[in-house]
């Protein structure tokens, strides 16, 4: 398998490269079209399109990793073709079928082959999917039009550092989502309702900031652009459980591997802001972050540190491992977990 060699691999980080070819599909009259690859990487749209003017755009984020013996392989993608449904439905743009999406996934993986990282470098084939409602639109309705579209770029880890601890502070100001609304959606528009508040995070020198509960403001939901996870005292698997908090694919996979191949247990539940003492080790996970360990916590002018903010705890050591080690190729996958670009 050729593999592009004007890329240092090593010196990459979660930022936009283009490549050779994208996918994109259009649904008009009530279907979608069969969609195709193409090479130009931009898109010209009606100025009257609903995902301009109203947010109706929904997006996905999943990998590609190249194993030891140099096969390719997508892990779960069926999961996120599940959710963009999900998102899709919530804001009324029609459905793909699970089928075409993973099909479009294996297309461009295929296509940029030779930015499929190397075995051994940590980086990854990023895949972004999404759909965008599009044609002249002016009143505040469902568009008349939609597109379906997959690029992807090559990319190292999400924090600078990678596998390393950083700290978080509580958006005590902020609300990433209200109780009723598109928080369980993967839209756009929750993601530029966090950028003043990740910006005054990262500008007192935090990695990101950690939302509460948009009704109470007593328990965490979700840290940034991942969702929170940790293990108490006692060797137990929590994260927690809200309607508002979007459904991690990495999550639910993270929560099988404790359960399953560390033998713990697992909880999904609340999980009290003012509880943080019952933790020894807590996480950030999702398919960019992949699990970025959490040093410490900065909640009413202090900071609540857990295993250490220098060194990895072993039981978030050994999650990433067994995580990083399936998707790899190196741990044995469950079933239909792994999908092969052919």
């Amino acid at each position: 398998m050729s593999i592009n060699a004007n890329i240092d691999w090593s010196k990459l980080g979660f930022t936009y490269t283009k490549t050779d070819l994208r996918y994109v599909s259009k649904w008009k009259d009530g279907k979608w079209d069969d969609g195709k690859l193409v090479e130009d990487n931009n898109i010209t749209i009606s100025e009257a399109s609903t995902a301009l003017h109203y947010g109706q755009q929904c997006f996905e984020g999943l990998k590609a990793y190249r194993t030891r013996s140099g096969k390719i392989q997508l892990f779960r993608p069926d999961e996120n073709a599940k959710r963009i449904r999900k998102s899709c439905k919530r804001i009324l743009m029609p459905e793909i079928p699970i089928e075409k999406f993973v099909d479009a996934c294996v297309q461009v993986v295929k296509a940029n082959e030779s930015f499929v990282p190397p075995y051994g470098t940590g980086a990854t084939l990023y895949l972004r999917p999404y759909v965008i409602g599009i044609g002249d639109n002016l009143g505040v309705r469902s568009a008349p039009e939609f597109l379906f579209s997959i690029f992807c770029c090559p990319v190292g880890p999400y924090f600078k550092g990678g596998m390393a601890p950083v700290n978080f502070m509580i958006a005590e100001e902020f609300d990433r989502a209200a109780p009723h609304g598109t928080g369980a959606a993967k839209v756009g528009g929750n993601y530029a309702a966090s950028l003043l508040a990740h910006t005054n995070a990262v500008e007192k020198g935090f990695a990101d900031c950690i939302y509460l509960d948009p009704a109470t403001h007593t328990k965490i939901e979700e840290v940034g652009a991942a969702n929170f996870f940790g293990i108490t005292n006692d060797n137990v698997f929590v994260t927690p459980k809200s309607p508002s908090i979007l459904p991690s694919i990495t999550k639910y996979s993270l929560m099988h591997i404790a359960k399953e191949y560390l033998k713990l247990e697992v909880q999904e539940r609340d999980v009290p802001i003012n509880n943080l003492s019952d933790f020894k080790e807590a996480g950030a996970c999702g398919t960019a972050a992949v699990i970025t360990p959490i040093g410490g916590i900065a909640y009413n002018n202090e900071l609540h540190v857990f295993h250490s903010e220098t060194e990895v705890g072993p039981v978030i050591k050994k999650l990433y491992d067994t995580l990083y080690g399936i998707q790899f190729g190196e741990v044995e996958a469950p079933e239909g977990w792994l999908v092969e670009v052919k």
